[in-house]
């Protein structure tokens, strides 16, 4: 079911400026539309719990991101259908089995929780665009203008953002390409929750009649603190607790974003590097993580007796005693934590480092998720925070993002443009290279975000690792 309207709440910024090519980087608005679920789901309005994990201050925030999809010229048929139409008869018919993306988010009157409110007759807002150009013209996005693909992607105000917790926005380009923005409140889910969602759209928009795994809630009891709640580890140490603080407090000065190419002859020269200085062995994200870690601490200029954090979310759905069911779209991950004085991070041999962030991972247990959990039952209203200097990292290789097909195959890019992750306001990504550009794949991508001065120097000392290290 749609109801079309003009929203005027949702956020979109005015069109680029003409591009200094020949491109027309335009993105023009056509309409916003309200989509039902196409049968209705319920009829009395209810209130729904989220897990201590959903309500963690850390995920009081919007993530944005985008897939691109591209279009066969040599698939006619392919090339006549209207994106916007399977996109949103799709979402329709998943929202009878996901309607929970049609409610509200608000505070609980007994504890100031998130909570959701679902309400009968509501929908879900998705915008059609289109762009006068096509996306080879603009290499498929796989390294974007930056104030041209944030029109490519809803960016709701904070007060919009609760009250509409998912917004999308289908832009088609004029080769019959098309991007999917997706705006959503991580209290709501994660990325691995929202991807289990728009696949589930997808498999109906290929004529799937029944979903490959029906959604589960259940967050409060699945992942709900212990009577009595108790902590066995040392959060404390990691965590700030101060209630006049939030996560995310900007700095004076704005950020970045550069992306930077890795390719497969570097990561392994690293590896060897690390492996002859410490006889171990170790993973991409532990090698490049500690370089990158160093590297962005260095060129920001960190006193070295203020104490830096690398950190990371790990996914625990399997980790849990019990595990968590396929079903279970909620935030599923729990941050982790190194942290260093930035004077030891920068004098100890880089093996360390990447020993450090290798052996955070042994944490990941379900007593750790447990007593993250009672952590925050016991310590929310004195205000959690990861505090300052935090370096936020990600891994998007491996996400499951390609399995999004709505008829077009997987995107061929999925780009994050959010700047808040695990505490951070500075993230990391590793990314995948476009699977539209011809040939081998060398390497892959890393998106970084850091202060404008920094930048420079940080650049420097990425050119270390295409060198090689000594």
């Amino acid at each position: 079911m749609i109801i079309r309207t003009s929203l005027f709440s949702l956020h979109h910024s005015p069109p680029c400026p003409p591009s200094s090519t020949t491109v027309k980087m335009d993105v023009n608005i056509k309409e916003t539309t309200i989509i039902l679920p196409s049968t209705t789901p319920f009829t009395n309005d209810h209130v729904l719990s989220l897990s201590h994990l959903d309500t963690d201050i850390n995920l009081h925030i919007t993530f944005r991101y985008l897939r691109v999809y591209v279009n066969d010229p040599e698939d006619q048929a392919r090339a006549q259908t209207d994106p916007f139409q399977v996109v949103t008869s799709s979402l329709s018919a998943a929202l009878v089995h996901y309607y929970h993306y049609t409610g509200s988010l608000v505070r609980s009157d007994t504890d100031n929780r998130l909570e959701l409110h679902c309400h009968a007759g509501s929908g879900v807002p998705v915008t059609r665009a289109t762009v006068d150009c096509p996306l080879s013209e603009i290499n498929y996005l796989d390294d974007p203008e930056e104030k041209f693909v944030e029109k490519l992607v809803p960016d709701p105000r904070e007060e919009d953002s609760l009250t509409r917790p998912f917004i999308l926005q289908v832009t088609r380009f004029k080769c019959g390409g098309w991007v999917l923005g997706a705006a959503i409140h991580h209290s709501l889910c994660d990325g691995l929750g929202a991807t289990l969602f728009f696949n589930a759209m997808a498999e109906l928009a290929r004529g799937a009649s029944r979903l490959k795994f029906e959604p589960v809630w259940n967050r409060s009891s699945l992942l709900g603190p212990r009577e009595p709640p108790r902590v066995e580890f040392p959060f404390h140490e990691f965590l700030n607790l101060d209630k006049n603080s939030l996560p995310y407090m900007e700095s004076d000065k704005p950020a970045v974003r550069e992306c930077f190419k890795v390719k497969d002859e570097w990561l392994d020269r690293l590896k060897v590097f690390l492996h002859e200085q410490s006889g171990s062995n170790y993973t991409t994200f532990e090698a490049l993580g500690a370089f990158i870690w160093r590297a962005r601490v260095k060129a920001a200029k960190i006193s070295g007796e203020e104490t830096v954090k690398f950190a990371y979310a790990t996914n625990i759905r399997r980790i849990t005693k019990p595990q968590l069911p396929p079903g279970y779209w909620g935030n599923g991950c729990v941050p982790m934590y190194v942290q260093l004085l930035a004077k030891d991070l920068l004098d100890q041999p880089l093996y360390k480092t990447a020993d450090s962030i290798k052996n955070s991972k042994y944490n990941t247990s379900d007593e750790y998720v447990r007593s993250f959990i009672d952590f925050q039952e016991l310590h929310y209203h004195e205000g959690i925070t990861a505090g300052n200097s935090v370096s936020g990292f990600t891994d998007w290789r491996h996400l499951g993002h390609a399995t999004v097909d709505f008829g077009w195959g997987g995107p061929v890019i999925v780009f994050p443009l959010s700047r808040h992750l695990v505490g951070s306001i500075e993230p990391c990504f590793f990314l995948p290279y476009s699977s539209a550009s011809e040939g081998k794949k060398d390497g892959f991508k890393v998106l970084v975000y850091l202060q404008q001065e920094a930048m420079v120097d940080f650049k420097e000392e990425m050119k270390k690792l295409e060198h090689g290290l000594s």
